[in-house]
């Protein structure tokens, strides 16, 4: 192998070390801070796992790369962590979208409590979430506030099964290029 090749490869590693695990990372602390209702941090989450998401490009690209300059595109592990890249830029997509939802959520409730907002889902009434507000509200129940809430929570768990799922196909793609 040249040196052209080495430097390749070792682009393609240290763009996957640096992007892709900074990149789960964020997506997995998301649903604590949704959880614990920080809008703020929430937001900076987003914005990373935005970042770090067009940077993991850089692992497809130098992947590409070396694979074409040594002519591994007929191998199966190749053809198989592509498509795994591929499904897992679809998920961090959709990461991305509910991570947007529950940022907008988190801060309509906000607003609309004019204040911090605590949420009891009731266990023998499914379908209905108590919001109180914290704020300069006059801490009665308010529907919207209590919707905005119950659709950040769905957002939350979204975002903890969808990055569970991203984290697992960035495992796999992992194992194939060690294994190969």
């Amino acid at each position: 192998m040249s040196f052209a090749d080495h430097l390749i490869i070792w682009l393609h590693i240290t763009a996957a070390v640096f992007t892709i695990g900074p990149g789960t990372a964020a997506i997995m602390s998301t649903p604590r801070y949704i959880r614990k209702r920080n809008t703020i941090v929430v937001g900076y989450l987003y914005r990373t796992t935005r970042i770090y998401s067009i940077g993991a490009l850089l692992v497809l690209v130098f992947g590409l790369i070396a694979a074409g300059q040594q002519h591994d595109f007929s191998k199966w592990w190749i053809s198989v962590s592509l498509t795994l890249f591929v499904v897992a830029v679809v998920l961090l997509v959709m990461i991305m979208r509910d991570q947007g939802k529950a940022v907008t959520a988190l801060a309509k409730a906000e607003r609309d409590a004019g204040g911090p907002v605590e949420v009891t889902v009731r266990s023998d009434e499914s379908d209905e979430a108590v919001a109180e507000t914290g704020g300069a509200g006059d801490g009665q129940p308010t529907v919207t506030v209590a919707t905005d809430m119950r659709v950040a929570l769905v957002e939350r768990g979204r975002v903890a099964s969808l990055g569970g799922i991203t984290a697992l196909i960035w495992l796999a793609i992992l194992v194939l290029m060690v294994w190969k």
